[in-house]
């Protein structure tokens, strides 16, 4: 069974475009659970983007996308892509070669972390992979007409399938080409706490909880554990009522937030459910160039002091937390992406030096 014991973990944007050398970069800061680097500077790699190809009707132009749910053949389309998902769904080893692979030109980061990894160099203890969440592809993703295809009960349900295979194949993926059994796999989906407010008008609770229990569920069916990485803050309950495994949040800007929800997040813990940990900052330049290993380490102790309020061992609850930055680094200088790797790597180790966690 999986135990972090706070290791370190990233998210997954970095801000160079090279594929290798991210991949590189991401097993040197994290040589236990690397990840394959997403890298937005490159076209097609933003986070809505990278994970569309193979969908229904998708069109491409002028560095513009959408969904062209007008044009004559999209009927014939969508009874192909149902006919495919449920082959795949029977037998997941169809998925190899199947629409739901990782594009080489949106997601290059993959093929680039296998080709090193099937070296035997590393030691890994497990290997994460992502997938951008159903509400913010949904969201960020317009129809011919110009809607969100996430307000379109067919398209949704499309959307959510074709998402969960995408998160299948990695899993499926890392396990055929590494020694690794169980990877990880994170939805990155931030608006799972941010339904009601005024960007996501129309999407009630019931849509985003149903849409987000059949990619959980779809994805551990593949074999990996699954994780939601949210760098918002809002109504914390669906996700810790959810079926994930872990849940990565941004505890530097919000983890006061987190403990309103008391009863959720014991009953999260008690199933043993994994705290990602966010603590080095990501949003800001000048917040991150002030923050030290020893400011961090200062605020992770209070923090955990308050969750052992709640009735944990110490020596319990840190076998169920990995550490990680608030967010990915793709939008950073290089620089300061950089030191935000390196101080959460020296977070993690002190961490592990001083509370003694083997």
């Amino acid at each position: 069974m999986f135990q972090p014991k706070c290791r370190p973990l990233l998210i997954g944007s970095l801000p160079i475009t090279n594929h290798k050398e991210a991949a590189e970069i991401i097993l040197h800061y994290t040589p236990e659970i690397p990840l394959w680097p997403q890298l937005p500077k490159n076209p097609g790699e933003g986070m809505v983007r990278q994970f569309l190809s193979g969908f229904p009707g998708l069109v491409e132009q002028d560095k513009r996308f959408w969904i062209d749910t007008a044009r004559e053949s999209f009927p014939e389309e969508m009874a192909a892509f149902y006919e495919e998902y449920m082959a795949v769904e029977s037998r997941l080893e169809l998925l190899h070669d199947s629409r739901f692979q990782l594009a080489t030109d949106t997601a290059g980061g993959f093929s680039a972390l296998m080709e090193i990894l099937q070296s035997g160099k590393h030691d890994v203890v497990t290997v994460k992979g992502q997938v951008t969440g159903p509400i913010t592809t949904g969201i960020g993703t317009k129809s011919s007409e110009g809607n969100s295809i996430f307000y379109d009960d067919n398209l949704r349900d499309m959307l959510v399938k074709h998402l969960t295979m995408k998160g299948c194949w990695q899993a499926k993926e890392i396990q055929q080409q590494t020694r690794v059994q169980t990877p990880i796999i994170f939805i990155d989906e931030p608006a799972m706490v941010s339904f009601g407010s005024s960007a996501f008008v129309g999407i009630t609770r019931e849509m985003v909880t149903e849409s987000m229990r059949e990619i959980i569920s779809g994805i551990k069916a593949g074999g990996a554990l699954v994780g939601v990485h949210i760098c918002a803050n809002g109504d914390w309950a669906p996700v810790l009522e959810s079926h994930t495994d872990i849940i990565s949040f941004d505890a530097y800007s919000y983890f006061d937030n987190l403990l309103l929800f008391k009863n959720e997040l014991i009953n999260f813990l008690d199933r043993g459910g994994i705290l990602a940990w966010g603590l080095v900052p990501t949003n800001d330049a000048s917040i991150i160039t002030k923050e030290t290993v020893s400011s961090l380490l200062n605020t992770f102790e209070k923090q955990l002091n308050q969750l052992i309020s709640l009735g944990y061992s110490e020596n319990v609850l840190l076998r169920q937390v990995l550490i990680t930055p608030s967010c990915g680094t793709g939008s950073l200088p290089v620089e300061t992406a950089t030191k935000v790797l390196g101080l959460n790597q020296q977070l993690s180790d002190e961490i592990q030096r001083k509370f003694q966690i083997n």
